[in-house]
C-alpha cells in the first residue's frame, strides 16, 4: 500500500484488493449512506474492549492519529465491500438452550418414536405444524403396553376432528371434542422436543433443574445436555439427557432416568427423525380399519340425553333409567344413542342373550373414581334372563359423562 500523503492512494487500494478498476471516492456521501458503518467504527474507536491492556494502548495510539482514522475508514469500505467483520471476535461461541430453541420454531414436521424401558415396541408420532407452529395433523400408534385396558390403537387428529381405531376391541371411535382432542394432542405434546427444550430452559432460569453441556470438539459428535432436577421443582429425583446436533442445533434423542437407591436408572427414551421432511398425506388417515369396525361416530347423530334443568347427578340417574327401559323395549337404536352412540344392529347383537326384565333400583350418583374421566358413577341392579334363567344384574361402576362436542346432553360410556 502507498503512502497516506499520496490523495490517490486509496483508489489503488481499494482496485488492488478488489480486482477491479480505480474507484471514484465521494467518502462524505458514504458516510450519508452507511451510518451504521461510521457508528461502529466511532465505537471501536472510543470504547474499551476486553482485549489485554498492551492491545488496547496500541488501538488508542492508532486512533488519535488523524492520518489513521482516514485509514481506519478505508478499512470499514473494503469490509463493506467485501462483507468482512473487522475486529471479529474468533472464539467460538458456547452453546446454549437458547439455540435449540431457536432451531426448533422452523419445524413443521417431525417423527418420534418413545421407548420404555423393557418393551421392544415403540410409541410412534407423525407430526404436521402449520406456519405459526401449532399441531395441524398428527398420527400416533399406542402398543399394548401403554394402555392394557383398551389394547393397542392407532389415533388420527385432522380438520379438528379426532378418530380412534381400537385394534382388539375392533371399534372405530369419532369425535370433534376438545377434550378429547386435548387429550390426543397432550400425548404429541408431552413428546415434542420443542416444548421440552423451552421447559427446560424456564425451569433453569427459575432454578428448578441444573443444567449441564458437554460441547465435544468433534463436531460429528452430538452435544450432551444433562438436565438433573432439583428437589423443589416437578419431577424431583429425575434426569433428562438430551443429544443435539452440532450443525443443527435440533435434538435428536433425549434419555429418562430417575433417581433410586442414590444412583439415576433409565427408564426410557425419546428419538427424533425426519426434522422438516413432509408427511405424505396418506399418514394421516385410517386407511388400516377392516370392513367389519364397529364405528361409533358422534359426529354424525345426537347421542345421550338431554340435561335441561336437572343436576349432574339427576341427569346422570335419568340417562340409566332411559338406557334400561329402552332396553326392556327392545328399542336397540335409543339404547346405542345412551350408550355412546353404538349403531342399533350392534346394540341387538350385544344383547341378543340377555334379556332385561325390570329395573330394580338406580343410583345414587357419586363422583368417577378416575377424575379425568369427568363423569359420574351411577351404580344399578336389573333382573335379566338369560339361557331360561332369571337373575340380578349388579353394576358398580356404570359410568357417566357430558357427550364430547354436544353441551348439555349425557352419555353412558362405561361399566357395562
Amino acid at each position: 500500500m502507498k503512502s497516506p500523503e499520496n490523495d490517490k492512494w486509496l483508489d489503488e487500494a481499494l482496485s488492488e484488493v478488489i480486482g477491479s478498476k480505480k474507484t471514484r471516492t465521494d467518502f462524505d456521501h458514504w458516510k450519508q449512506r452507511h451510518p451504521e458503518a461510521v457508528e461502529m467504527l466511532t465505537s471501536r474507536a472510543d470504547i474499551e474492549p476486553s482485549t489485554s491492556e498492551s492491545s488496547l494502548n496500541i488501538r488508542r495510539i492508532i486512533m488519535k492519529s488523524p492520518i489513521t482514522k482516514i485509514a481506519a475508514a478505508a478499512i470499514i469500505i473494503v469490509a463493506v465491500v467485501l462483507s468482512i467483520n473487522i475486529w471479529d471476535n474468533t472464539t467460538p461461541v458456547a452453546y446454549a438452550l437458547e439455540h435449540t430453541i431457536k432451531a426448533n420454531h422452523t419445524v413443521r414436521y417431525l417423527y418420534i418414536k418413545v421407548f420404555k424401558d423393557g418393551e421392544d415396541e415403540p410409541k410412534e408420532f407423525w407430526v404436521e405444524c402449520n406456519e405459526s407452529g401449532q399441531i395441524k395433523n398428527a398420527r400416533l400408534h399406542m402398543p399394548e403396553w401403554s394402555s392394557p385396558d383398551d389394547g393397542a390403537k392407532v389415533g388420527i387428529w385432522k380438520e379438528d376432528k379426532v378418530q380412534i381405531y381400537f385394534k382388539r376391541k375392533n371399534t372405530l371411535f369419532i369425535a370433534a371434542d376438545k377434550i378429547v382432542a386435548e387429550g390426543m394432542l397432550k400425548l404429541v405434546e408431552e413428546c415434542d422436543p420443542r416444548l421440552a427444550v423451552e421447559n427446560l430452559y424456564e425451569q433453569e432460569q427459575q432454578g428448578k433443574l441444573k443444567i449441564e453441556i458437554d460441547e465435544p470438539s468433534d463436531k460429528a459428535e452430538p452435544i450432551i445436555v444433562t438436565a438433573t432436577y432439583l428437589s423443589d421443582s416437578a419431577s424431583p429425583n429425575k434426569r433428562e439427557v438430551l443429544s443435539v446436533d452440532q450443525e443443527t442445533k435440533l435434538v435428536t434423542e433425549v434419555e429418562f432416568y430417575q433417581l433410586q437407591y442414590g444412583q439415576y436408572r433409565y427408564t426410557g427414551r425419546q428419538e427424533y427423525y425426519n426434522y422438516n421432511q413432509p408427511i405424505e398425506t396418506k399418514t394421516f388417515t385410517l386407511d388400516e380399519v377392516p370392513a367389519d369396525v364397529l364405528r361409533i361416530d358422534q359426529t354424525i347423530q345426537e347421542v345421550g340425553l338431554v340435561q335441561g334443568q336437572l343436576s349432574d347427578e339427576e341427569i346422570a340417574i335419568e340417562v340409566v333409567r332411559n338406557f334400561f327401559e329402552a332396553l326392556i323395549a327392545e328399542d336397540y337404536s335409543k339404547a346405542g344413542k345412551l350408550l355412546e352412540g353404538i349403531p342399533a344392529d350392534k346394540m341387538q347383537e350385544i344383547f341378543a342373550n340377555i334379556k332385561i326384565l325390570r329395573i330394580v333400583s338406580v343410583g345414587p350418583a357419586g363422583p368417577h373414581p378416575i377424575p379425568e374421566t369427568k363423569g359420574l358413577v351411577v351404580p344399578c341392579r336389573v333382573e335379566i334372563e338369560k339361557d331360561g334363567q332369571t337373575s340380578l344384574w349388579e353394576l358398580d361402576r356404570l359410568g357417566v359423562r357430558q357427550v364430547y362436542n354436544q353441551p348439555g346432553r349425557w352419555t353412558i360410556f362405561g361399566g357395562i
